[in-house]
């Protein structure tokens, strides 16, 4: 299948935004800092959503508690009383209730198990801006070697050095 003239212009505005990063390299720089900060606040935004989401599976555990607690003291309550049918059937009902806790205690353990990996990509993440910001590329330290080459160059020319 051949290309379309959509790939084709997606493909040349790829090319001539690579050679004019390649021959701005402050433009790449800012470039990349830029996709560092989004990623960065993409991250941070997620583990919001993820704390946000643990609180709410931590609220609706302790409604189930309470809910488990209440149902267990009426099976007791009915088996006191002989309705053996009703004791039943409201034991039947706490060991649902416990299975949906044990269901959301599964999911909440998966969420911080998430939400450990999270933390870790953010780490790594707020790692290699500190690096970048003490670090320049190649690239940068050539460009910054050639404006001081031709700054002594012009120096010299004016009679300056």
């Amino acid at each position: 299948m051949s290309p379309t003239w959509l790939d084709q212009l997606e493909r040349n505005l790829e090319e001539r935004l690579d050679a004019f990063l390649r021959s701005n390299p402050d433009q790449n720089r800012l470039l990349q800092e830029q996709h560092l900060q989004d990623r960065q606040r993409n991250l941070n935004s997620r583990r919001d959503q993820m704390q946000l989401q643990a609180r709410e599976l931590r609220r609706q555990l302790l409604t189930l508690a309470e809910q488990v607690q209440a149902w267990g003291e009426r099976t007791k309550k009915a088996r006191d009383a002989g309705a053996e049918d009703l004791a039943l059937r409201a034991a039947n009902h706490v060991d649902s209730l416990m299975n949906q806790g044990r269901d959301l205690w599964n999911e909440l353990d998966e969420l911080g198990r998430s939400f450990r990996d999270l933390d870790q990509q953010i780490s790594d993440l707020n790692q290699k801006a500190s690096q970048r910001q003490g670090a320049r590329s190649l690239d940068e330290d050539w460009a910054l070697f050639e404006a001081h080459q031709e700054l002594e160059e012009l120096r010299r020319k004016q009679g300056f050095s």
